[in-house]
């Protein structure tokens, strides 16, 4: 039979392979980790920039529509007027 040292020192021996294996596990979890948070902070800064564009688009377009009916309201208003 062997002895308990023995015993002791191979599990332990065992249980410091498994931390090692464990620990690279988690570093490379970790490295994905960091390149997806990345690749979505890009793409969440590109979202805001076409979302700001869109934004600006929209209020020059609304714009221009305000000011064409404010014309068209004022010249209605000088053909009702002339009657």
């Amino acid at each position: 039979m062997t002895e308990p040292e023995d015993h002791t020192l191979r599990l332990l021996r065992e249980i410091r392979k498994v931390i090692r294996s464990t620990d690279q596990k988690v570093g490379k979890l970790d490295a994905k980790i960091d390149t997806v948070h990345g690749d979505l902070k890009i793409g969440i800064e590109a979202l805001t920039q076409a979302l700001a564009g869109e934004m600006a688009a929209n209020r020059y377009t609304a714009g221009g529509v305000e000011q064409r009916l404010a014309n068209v309201e004022r010249r209605l208003l000088v053909l009702e007027q002339g009657r």
